[in-house]
């Protein structure tokens, strides 16, 4: 069992959140260096692909004409 004072979702409660969209919309991820983190609660943006950009700014950036997409965005630590 999982200590709910740790991680912010259990697979159970993701699956719920996921069975709100369409089956063939995409997701993508925030990252950047190593490990992992908790991610905030999955939302919609619109996004264009730029597999140009250096690595660190991401595969995809937010635009308004893009693609609809389900983001899971890691939280983000102070400390």
């Amino acid at each position: 069992m999982c200590n709910k004072n740790v991680y912010n979702f259990t697979v159970g409660e993701l699956m719920k959140i996921l069975q709100q969209y369409p089956d063939d919309m995409p997701v993508v991820v925030s990252g950047y260096e190593n490990g992992y983190e908790n991610f905030y609660h999955p939302f919609l943006k619109k996004v264009k692909h730029m597999p140009e950009n250096y690595y660190r700014d991401g595969e995809f950036q937010i635009d308004d004409n893009g693609t609809d997409v389900l983001i899971l965005e890691r939280e983000v630590r102070n400390d």
